[in-house]
C-alpha cells in the first residue's frame, strides 16, 4: 500500500473528541479524504505512488486514522505505516508534497488553521516510518 495511508495513529483520548467534531465528524473526514485523494492522484509529485493502488480501501484506512489520531470513535485496523510504505522510495519531497495536499484539502473544507496544526503536528512524526531508508 502506498503513500496513500499516511498514517499510523496512537489512540487518542476517547474523553475528548473536541477536534473530532471540528473537523466534522465522519462526514466531514469522508469529504476532506475525498478531495484529498483528488489532490494525490493529480499532483505529478504524488501520483506515482498511487499507481495500481486499491484507492477505495485506502481511504478507508485514513479515514479510521484521522478519526482514533483526531480524538473520535474509531479503531485503526491497518497495517503499521513502516509496512504499508515499505518498498515505496518516499522520500522527503514526496512527504511534503502530500502533506500540502492535505492542508488544501482540509482548507477547502473550512477546518480552521490551528485544528489543522493539530492534526499536522501528529502526522510529522510518521515520517520517519515511511520514508525509505536506503
Amino acid at each position: 500500500m502506498p503513500l496513500a495511508v499516511l498514517l499510523f495513529a496512537a489512540p487518542a483520548h476517547a474523553d475528548d473528541d473536541s477536534l473530532y467534531r471540528t473537523f466534522g465528524g465522519q462526514a466531514g473526514l469522508a469529504k476532506i479524504i475525498d478531495d484529498f485523494y483528488d489532490l494525490v492522484l493529480k499532483d505529478p509529485r504524488t501520483a506515482p505512488y498511487f499507481d495500481g493502488a486499491p484507492i477505495r480501501r485506502i481511504k478507508q484506512k485514513l479515514g479510521e486514522q484521522l478519526c482514533v489520531l483526531l480524538g473520535g470513535p474509531c479503531t485503526y485496523t491497518g497495517r503499521t505505516m513502516k509496512r504499508t510504505h515499505e518498498g515505496q522510495n518516499i522520500d522527503r519531497a514526496a512527504f511534503n508534497a502530500a502533506v500540502e495536499d492535505l492542508q488544501t484539502a482540509m482548507d477547502k473544507n473550512g477546518v480552521p488553521f490551528h485544528a489543522q496544526n493539530k492534526l499536522l503536528a501528529k502526522l510529522a512524526p510518521m515520517y520517519r516510518d515511511i520514508q525509505d531508508r536506503e
